[in-house]
């Protein structure tokens, strides 16, 4: 096994020490087994620091010093992929994640090494924005460090960093906008175009069901949903799909728990960064790798990003929120599915949610994983929902079982209702003790097996003979039967499919 990168001035010490922890948990996510991971991360981090040698000696126009076109952390990310798709086409992808093997052997990976126009629209964005602008946005929403820590990072005044990143948001979006209308797009996709950024602009817009219907079949105008609206959950997903593509949702969730895990235990920081150790990467705990991956694999990001289209819900971005990822990574507001209990598993009132994803983030230092959706609204005592405000209709309900895996699934719910409602609440029994992790398009209680799901306030409304839909995701553990006793607004429904 070689040796650990040797950093050959103060200025890759310092980049070792903020990146190789980042470096080395994709690396493990990638490979089969510990050693593996190492010397992957090390071969990576090794071709990335040749990148930035390279970027920094290379003269700009008008003098001075080209940089990365991708923040470090990205950047070293990307070229763990990249030796990755080295070890496959050298003979060494028997150390590789299965998994992994089969994505570097499909199409997938041509969408971020092809023609520029033809990559994910979050990437083509970042790599578009100065790179400090770019470096905040991604340690805020994808490496989900809180904003004290990442302004200390980057040598910013932590009283304003808030500000700072919500007009970073902005800039990103301004970027995706231009480099949407550049995109070559087929004739469909073109048809919605004008409406996509209509309805992501206008925070109060509710999503025609015609584009819904598009967003669910097609990944590039849903990767454009959530990389444009100026609220909701999908960014950090967005953003590490659109950078390293597979595994993104179980890196967010790693680097979320990261974090939970240094500010929790009290971990002290080091001087140099708030990276761990670089000489002890053999030595570090390794996050349980098995649920987790097979989820992220499972739960691909077309499902994440148009499944979370809260477009008219979520605070302003200028809120000074704190940065989950699942997303993995992070997230998730990544957010990928976490494995983080969330608030509205327990029967007491869930905290209000503040810009996931995909992730949200809450508006402390303990992120919240993408994906999930809870409201303090949708409860008046603890445990009790808010009274409805409409009567009980007649109702189908048709679950499917969308995924699942050793630990968890993922699942979707749909409820046709003859009458019109102006406000709905789902509820069913789990007969195996399943626990709902994560929801989209519902805020969600569950006191024992009894699980409510009720509306978000962007889909309250639903028309006579109309179907309202939510997904979730859930942990269990020796059986996963199917739900049972579904109710509309306390009334039954019958179960189809």
């Amino acid at each position: 096994m070689p040796d650990l990168p040797t950093p050959k001035d103060a200025a890759e010490a310092a980049l070792f020490s903020e990146c190789w922890d980042a470096v080395l948990s994709y690396a493990d996510l990638c490979t089969a087994g510990s050693a593996p991971a190492t010397q992957l991360a090390t071969e990576a981090f090794t071709l990335g620091i040749r990148e930035v040698r390279a970027a920094g000696t290379t003269d700009a126009p008008g003098g001075g010093r080209r940089s990365p076109r991708l923040p470090a952390i990205p950047l070293l990310l990307t070229a763990v992929r990249t030796t990755a798709a080295a070890w496959e086409a050298g003979g060494r992808g028997h150390d590789l994640d299965p998994d992994l093997r089969l994505w570097l052997n499909s199409d997938k990976p041509a969408r971020y090494t092809g023609l520029p126009l033809r990559r994910p629209l979050a990437l083509r964005a970042l790599r578009d924005l100065q790179e400090p602008d770019a470096t905040l946005l991604w340690l805020a929403e994808v490496e989900a460090l809180p904003l004290p820590v990442a302004a200390r990072r980057l040598g910013l005044d932590p009283a304003v960093v808030a500000d700072e990143l919500a007009q970073v948001r902005g800039l990103f979006r301004d970027r995706c906008r231009r480099a949407r209308r550049d995109t070559p797009m087929d004739t469909e996709c073109r048809s919605y175009a004008r409406l996509l950024d209509a309805v992501t602009r206008s925070p109060a817009a509710d999503v025609p069901a015609d584009l819904s219907r598009h967003l669910a079949t097609c990944v590039e105008c849903a990767e454009a949903a959530a990389c444009l609206r100026p609220q909701g959950g999908g960014l950090p997903a967005a953003l590490a799909g659109g950078v390293i593509g597979w595994g993104a949702l179980a890196y967010l969730e790693r680097r979320r728990r990261a974090v939970e895990a240094r500010l929790g235990a009290g971990r002290p920081e080091r001087a140099g960064g708030e990276g761990g150790e670089p000489g002890n990467g053999t030595n570090r705990a390794r996050v349980l790798r098995g649920g987790l991956l097979v989820a992220a694999v499972a739960v691909s990001l077309l499902a994440l990003a148009v499944s979370l289209m809260p477009f008219g819900s979520g605070d302003d971005d200028a809120a000074g929120n704190s940065p989950a990822d699942s997303s993995p990574v992070a997230a998730p507001r990544p957010s990928l599915p976490s494995a983080t209990p969330s608030p509205s598993a327990t029967a007491s009132p869930s905290p209000t949610r503040t810009e996931p994803r995909a992730g949200s983030r809450a508006k402390n230092s303990d992120p919240e994983p993408q994906g999930t959706s809870t409201s303090a609204s949708t409860s008046t005592a603890a445990g009790t929902p808010a009274p409805d405000r409409s009567e009980p209709a007649a109702c189908t309900v048709a679950y499917r079982l969308d995924s699942q895996w050793p630990d968890g699934f993922q699942a979707t719910v749909s409820v046709t209702t003859t009458d019109a409602l102006d406000t709905w609440r789902v509820a069913w029994s789990f007969p195996d003790g399943q626990q709902v992790r994560q929801i989209w398009d519902a805020t969600v209680t569950q006191s024992g097996s009894r699980v409510t799901a009720s509306a978000a306030d962007y889909n309250r409304s639903v028309s006579a003979g109309g179907t309202l839909s939510f997904g979730f995701l859930a942990t269990w553990q020796g059986k996963n039967s199917p739900p049972y006793g579904f109710t509309l607004n306390g009334s039954a429904c019958t179960k189809t499919g």
